[in-house]
């Protein structure tokens, strides 16, 4: 049995992940969705990163006679959608896992901003974006919903995409602004799954960052939601892992 750790991305929750455990679960593995702080303004990188630790089961589970030939990590995948990328290599850094995936998935630098290094040229998501979006003098921001469908969810059956729209929640943003406390790239192997319909993250960049920090890049048809719009095909992807 593997257990998945199932990260979710700026504005969601766990149960964005809910067609995808079902489909884990039914195959004879344990997933496990966790909801971040994503509306606490002082909640950055490392606040994420323990919530995660905390969801993920105390006790690390191995398949029989595994423990020598995974050198003592737990039989744990941790699997991260767009924003969580900036999370999963410091839960990687200080809880054993087998493999990190990210999902059009964000990349942190050690010690620079996203923002700095969007001010330095280095653009992860694709221009306008925040054009679908609403403001708060809080800093946080929220998806129209409307909006939220055609950028986030064009291919999910329309009445799914509606639902997930509605439950989709204020983003606060010190993630991006703060320097990554990430000390280095984790040891540990990763997967990079690129969406190539994707309107969020830029295939672009993608391509080149998962190259750069040396993971596996796996390309998927479709939108920036495979969770919501191919679940079955995004659960077959991870059990391939």
């Amino acid at each position: 049995m593997t257990v998945f750790a199932l990260v979710h991305g700026g504005w969601h929750g766990g149960w964005c992940w809910d067609l995808v455990a079902a489909e884990l679960t039914s195959r004879g593995h344990r997933a496990v969705a966790v909801d971040l702080p994503a509306e606490d303004p002082t909640a950055g990188a490392e606040a994420y990163a323990g919530a995660v630790v905390a969801s993920l089961p105390t006790t690390p589970v191995l398949r029989e006679g595994e423990q020598r030939r995974s050198r003592g990590r737990d039989d744990l995948v941790l699997v991260g959608h767009s924003l969580a990328g900036l999370t999963l290599p410091l839960v990687a850094q200080v809880r054993p896992v087998r493999h990190v995936v990210y999902v059009a998935g964000m990349l942190p630098e050690p010690g620079r901003s996203v923002d700095d290094r969007a001010r330095a040229g280095e653009r992860m998501t694709r221009r306008g974006l925040g054009r679908g979006q609403a403001a708060a003098p809080d800093g946080s921001t929220w998806w129209l919903p409307d909006a939220a469908v055609a950028v986030l969810y064009p291919d999910s059956p329309p009445q799914r995409a509606r639902a997930a729209a509605a439950r989709l929640r204020p983003q606060q943003w010190r993630i991006t602004a703060e320097p990554s406390p990430l000390a280095s790239w984790p040891d540990v192997p990763g997967t990079y799954v690129l969406c190539r319909d994707d309107q969020v993250i830029d295939p672009g960049w993608a391509r080149a960052a998962a190259l750069r920090h040396g993971l596996a890049l796996v390309e998927l048809a479709g939108d920036h939601s495979p969770f919501l719009a191919r679940p079955a095909e995004l659960a077959d992807l991870l059990e391939g892992i």
